[in-house]
């Protein structure tokens, strides 16, 4: 598991003709501004959904047991004032399993149907129970079992329009040649709880920024690859913990890429309180200023 940097520098070794200088910037389109636009708004459209991440409004963690919920003061999980009665009912959390049990007189509901009692998790799937403009599910962070809350009655995402960015510039879509990893390769990340896990990582990419030649460790993304990565502009300008990005496979056939810091992005910890973000690993905090991409919100807190 260790030996992947081993094996990417004897890559870079067995390849010197490559060179860096077909590392540059990439070509883009005349309607390149226009298309960084566009994905800005898909970006605001998601953040924005009925259960995008500016409505999320809680996530409780569950103790084995029985765990009261409502939005009375006495609650085991207190759901936010006024969004559900005082005592709503019980999530009994036993042997991996979480079982929802419905007061009377509350009707909850599931895929439309009122429900008395519903299971939420159990090894598998995780179904989502709802109440007017609440809706909710269980995560699962390791050993680490959660109630996750969305609120789709919320004035601030209501009022979203995006978060402050550096000047779109051409000259941050990047080439980047992608250096395939063993199978089994893994790095470890660790989650802003705390938590670490070993995530496999397909490869690495390898771009200059004047003249200077950098890495990033990817992970798997579905079908893309998924960058965390961390910069000098941490410091003062963008989130303190990072930024993320997806990033296409190369074509088949061809070993570069391309990598579009014009679209690095705020994880959602950088504007909810209430997420479990991944953070960068060592390697992926360049000593470099990415001025690029997403800036840090400027109300982050309690967005």
């Amino acid at each position: 598991m260790r030996l992947y940097s081993f094996y990417i520098i004897i890559l870079l070794l067995l390849f010197p003709a490559c060179g860096q200088s077909d590392l540059g910037p990439a070509e883009v389109l005349e309607n390149y501004s226009a298309q960084i636009e566009e994905w800005k708004q898909n970006r605001v459209e998601s953040l924005k959904a009925p259960t995008g991440w500016l409505r999320l409004s809680g996530m409780f963690i569950l103790d084995e047991g029985e765990n009261t919920f409502g939005s009375g003061t006495d609650r085991d999980i207190r759901f936010p004032e006024g969004t559900i009665p005082e005592n709503a009912g019980t999530f009994l959390y036993e042997d991996g399993r979480v079982m929802m049990r419905v007061a009377n007189d509350v009707e909850i509901s599931h895929d439309g149907e009122p429900v008395d009692e519903m299971v939420l998790y159990d090894g598998d799937e995780t179904p989502r129970a709802e109440y007017r403009s609440l809706e909710w599910f269980v995560i699962i962070r390791d050993d680490i079992t959660a109630i996750r809350l969305y609120n789709k009655e919320n004035e601030k995402a209501d009022n979203f329009d995006g978060f402050p960015a550096y000047p779109v510039d051409p000259e941050w879509n990047r080439k980047a040649r992608f250096i395939s990893n063993p199978e089994e390769t893994t790095i470890s990340i660790v989650n802003v709880l705390g938590q670490q896990v070993d995530a496999r990582s397909p490869g690495v990419l390898e771009f200059t920024i004047n003249g200077e030649t950098f890495t990033l460790d990817a992970l798997e993304g579905g079908e893309r690859l998924f960058i965390i990565l961390g910069d000098e502009t941490n410091r003062t300008e963008t989130y303190q913990a990072g930024r993320y990005m997806y990033i296409d496979y190369p074509e088949e056939g061809r070993e570069v890429t391309e990598i579009d810091f014009n679209k690095a992005y705020n994880p959602p910890c950088a504007f909810n309180v209430f997420t479990t973000c991944q953070l960068p690993p060592p390697q992926n905090r360049l000593e470099t200023a990415i001025t690029a991409g997403e800036k840090r919100p400027v109300e982050w807190e309690g967005l």
